[in-house]
This record gives structure tokens, sequence and C-alpha cells, in this order.
């Protein structure tokens, strides 16, 4: 009995998951049906304005583009900005999906932002999360693809400095904090707590303290979107969809266009139902007094097959 209900959370787990990776995009999406024709227009205009293509069309490590209609499987960097002001700033956190409407099954490999690797289109090593600094969405693409070997077709992109107009868009949001700490003079106990955008925004950016470092910030950032994703579903929420959709417009990016994403809603949803997150192993070490995270390339060649045996690529 003990087990069952273990593996039962697990699977519920799993199902939330898979809605952290999609649900700002796609939580309009399926409750459009709601509002009708004329927020169906709303959410058109939004996610047009949310379009930004890549410079290129097709991965460098496909022979074609991948068809949705097909159900083809795909793969989405999901990236979360830390841009402040004028600064371009840099991506804290990234995630790459791969999901296989086949098999029923989705992969998110969470990458540690310190990972140093070759930044492809700099000519030197350093750093992952300084690819987006460099040369902003097509240069951290581009990296992740060298670093682990597969194509990406799409990427997400989320201004964690904006994402405080979405969490105060849904009225705030519900956590559950692991350990008590403070930030910039907020105090965070451990518990259950209510949190409005700038709250949450701390939470998110809060590492030092943290026993597992950048693995817990990037747990606590899946804690936050998973948590508007919950509010956003409300009654209460799709009733202030109009705020809702302005933040979305404001603070996402992506090179899907809204009939992709109608095609992703329909055509994939089910594979929500086996979802694997996955941590990369490494260990941390200091060059020149700067910290990162090394992966063996061992580690990565296993992270490659995996993840192409997931895509159906030789």
């Amino acid at each position: 009995m003990e087990e069952e209900r273990k593996r039962k959370k697990h699977r519920m787990k799993k199902k939330k998951g898979f809605k952290i990776a999609l649900g700002i995009i796609l939580l309009l999406i399926i409750g459009v049906g709601i509002y009708g024709f004329s927020v169906y227009n709303s959410v058109a205009n939004t996610f047009n304005k949310t379009h930004e293509p890549l410079s290129r069309s097709v991965s460098d490590k496909r022979s074609t583009q991948v068809s949705l209609e097909k159900k083809d499987p795909i793969s989405i960097l999901l990236m979360g900005v830390d841009q402040r002001g004028a600064d371009r700033g840099r991506s804290d956190s990234l995630i790459l999906m791969t999901v296989n409407p086949t098999t029923n099954k989705v992969k998110m490999v969470s990458i540690p932002r310190d990972t140093r690797t070759e930044i492809i289109g700099k000519g030197k090593e350093d750093k992952i999360n300084h690819a987006y600094a460099f040369g902003g969405i097509d240069m951290s693409v581009k990296t992740v693809e060298n670093f682990l070997n597969v194509p990406i077709d799409y990427y997400v992109q989320v201004n964690m400095e904006g994402f405080r107009d979405i969490v105060d868009a849904v009225d705030g949001i519900t956590v559950n904090n692991p350990f008590a700490f403070d930030i910039d003079g907020v105090h965070y106990s451990k518990g259950t707590l209510n949190l409005d955008g700038d709250k949450a925004l701390l939470y998110t950016r809060m590492r030092y303290q943290d026993p597992r470092g950048d693995f817990g910030r990037q747990e606590r950032q899946r804690q936050i979107i998973q948590a508007v994703i919950e509010e956003g579903a409300s009654v209460k929420s799709l009733a202030n969809y109009g705020h809702i959709l302005d933040a979305i417009g404001n603070n996402v990016r992506t090179n899907l266009t809204f009939d992709e994403m109608k095609d992703i809603q329909s055509n994939y949803k089910e594979a929500r139902k086996d979802l694997e997150q996955i941590q990369i192993d490494g260990k941390g070490t200091k060059m020149n007094g700067i910290y990162y995270y090394i992966v063996s390339d061992s580690e990565r060649e296993k992270l490659s097959s995996m993840l192409k045996e997931q895509l159906n690529l030789k």
C-alpha cells in the first residue's frame, strides 16, 4: 500500500512537471474555449507579440524541419533570463525539454548555469549562461546544441525580472519553502508562504544560503513557475486574463508561432503522463578564482545518446 501511494504521488509530480515546462504558453490556449472568439483573438495577438524567430530556420544538427502535424519528436530550450533594465543579462535557468509523442515520454535536462563549455561564436570556453550575455538567444541555442550534441527546435524565454508582473497578474502565489532564509532584508520562513511579485522574484534569486547552491535555486524557479500555473488555471485568474496576457506579452519570447503552440497542445499533450527530470552529473572547481561546474566528456556523451534516442535521431 505504501509503495503504491508513493508511485501515485510520483506520477502526480510528473504531470505537474509538464505544466512547469509549457504551462505559461499553453495555459491560455487550453482555456480559450471558455471565453470564445474575442479572447481567442486576444490570446493570438499576445503570442504574435511574443514571437521572435531564430536567425536560422533549421538546426545544423537536423537534415529537415520537424513537423508538428506529423508528431515528430521535438526539443524546446526553456530559458529564465535575469534581465535588468538595459542590461541583456544572463540565462540563469536552462532546461532542455524533449518530447516524444509516439512513446509519450518527456525528458527535461537541467543545465547548471556555471557549466564550463565552449561558447559557440565567441571562440572560447566560459560559463554556459554567459552565452546569452555575449550573443543573445541565437548564441545560447547554438552553445547548448554543441554542449549536448542534439538539435534545438524551439525556445521559450521568460524574463525573470519581469516575472513579478506575471505573479502579480495571478494575484500572488503560494509555495512551500523547505528552510528559512533572509535576502535583501526580507525574511522567508520555513513552510507555506504567500508571495507577491517582488517577493517571488527574490525567492528565485537566493542561492548562496542554499546547501545545494544553484541546484536549489533552479528548484525554486521551477516551484515559482509551477505555482503561477496553478494560480493561473483558477477561475479567479481566468477572469483576470487581460492582465495575464499583458504580463506574458511583455516578458515571454519564443520562436513558436501561435499555430505551432496549438499543434503542440493538440498533438503532444499526452506525453505529460511520463516525465523524467534529469540533473547533469559533474563537479565544481575554481579556475583563476572563478567557480565552474565541470561535466566530463563521458557524461555529455551519455546525455547526448539518451536525448538522440528520445528524438528518434541516429
